[in-house]
């Protein structure tokens, strides 16, 4: 069974930094391609960030580039996203996603910035 669980949301003021992880479990991790999207209320969800399977890659949204950072760590199934400068545009919920033949999600964390 595929398990992907996000934590590390919660309140922050603006211009505050939060750390979101993402733990898998039940996939051979090494193998995903991994990302963070993210949806606010009555939006669509967008890609956040990602990184490569191997050499670990990052790519980022035009929004967060050079306020976020995303990395992985293959020994410890997981990732993180590093969210520095926030705003309170960056409000959503965040969901770690895996995809190699298939795609998983987590269930989501809540980021709330606050003006």
């Amino acid at each position: 069974q595929v398990q992907l669980v996000e934590s590390g949301g919660g309140l922050v003021q603006t211009g505050g930094s939060v750390r979101l992880s993402c733990v898998a479990s039940g996939i051979t991790f090494s193998d995903y391609a991994m990302a963070w999207y993210r949806q606010a209320p009555g939006t669509q969800r967008e890609l956040v960030a990602s990184i490569l399977s191997s050499r670990g890659r990052a790519s980022y949204g035009d929004s967060v580039k050079d306020r976020f950072t995303i990395s992985r760590d293959n020994a410890k199934n997981a990732i993180y996203l590093q969210m520095n400068s926030l705003k309170p545009e960056d409000t959503a919920v965040y969901y770690c996603n895996a995809v190699f033949r298939e795609s998983y999600w987590g269930q989501g964390t809540q980021v709330t910035v606050s003006s």
